[in-house]
């Protein structure tokens, strides 16, 4: 495939209609651009090597795209950029990105909706939903659907960038630390090492911060966790993140759990001070 080179970015062409990551996985900040000529390209900014972590940003707004994948290519991620949801999603039917930043109002695929889709093929993928909304409404539904921590737009770039790092991080410890790798409480059963969840042999998919706080519950069982406690547990380097994020997760893994046994009552809110789990609740 022919490429044109120009200062730090690489440019070639791909097919209309496809992808702008076609033929070109593991480079830098793609977008497509539009040409004169009739065909799509795609544009990389600041090549990074093919080890480094792999960020997607799917935003409608091209100023946002470029500041957030500027920002990210400098701390050497590799970034794919979408300007919606149907976009970046025939590329994450392919593959998964390592992280997911994600704007939620965009025309064609809302992020919302490609947040559904992302935590039907992983539970483990970190996301991060960027709103134009400062409403409860629009950050609890993105924590119930499985994503791990917004911010509101206008925002910092230090800070999106940190909490990236945050994330990262947490991901990092889920591999490393192993304890032990296998919990059993009652009927059920935290696999640490495959990050696996069964309650009475039925699985459950759980994503990373929820599996956090489970086993936070769990290891310490019939005591009470605070939600201090529990967000030092699910989230252990990130300062940003409230307390009233755990009753969102809290929320979610019991549904969860209610879905697979509708008789469980296992964790058990304390009023003023956190949550219990109880085996066999």
């Amino acid at each position: 495939m022919n490429c044109l080179w120009r200062n730090v970015a690489e440019i070639w062409p791909v097919r209309s209609g496809k992808p702008a990551l076609e033929g070109c996985p593991g480079k830098g900040a793609l977008e497509r651009v539009p040409w004169k000529g009739g065909k799509s390209y795609a544009t990389i900014v600041n090549v990074q090597p093919d080890k480094s972590p792999f960020v997607a940003v799917v935003d409608d707004e091209k100023n946002i795209r470029e500041l957030v994948s500027y920002a990210l290519s400098r701390e050497g991620y590799r970034v794919a950029v979408y300007a919606d949801g149907e976009d970046a999603w025939q590329v994450f039917e392919r593959q998964l990105p390592d992280l997911v930043i994600l704007d939620i109002l965009m025309p064609r695929m809302d992020g919302l909706e490609l947040c559904r889709r992302i935590r039907s093929r992983s539970a483990v993928v970190p996301l991060i939903f960027l709103t134009s909304k400062d409403e409860e409404f629009d950050r609890v539904l993105g924590l119930e659907l499985g994503a791990d921590d917004y911010l509101c737009k206008p925002f910092s770039t230090r800070e999106l960038v940190a909490r990236v790092k945050v994330l990262f991080r947490r991901l990092a410890v889920n591999e490393t630390t192993r304890q032990e790798d296998r919990l059993e409480s009652g009927s059920l059963i935290l696999d640490r090492l495959r990050h696996r969840v069964s309650w009475k042999d039925i699985p459950i998919t759980l994503t990373v911060t929820e599996f956090r706080i489970l086993d936070a519950l769990v290891v310490q069982f019939g005591h009470v966790r605070t939600r201090e406690q529990l967000l030092q547990q699910a989230y252990p380097h990130d300062e940003y993140m409230s307390e009233r994020a755990i009753d969102t997760h809290v929320k979610r893994l019991r549904k969860k759990l209610t879905n697979a046994d509708p008789r469980f009552t296992g964790i058990e809110t304390v009023h003023g001070l956190g949550y219990r789990y109880c085996p066999d609740g």
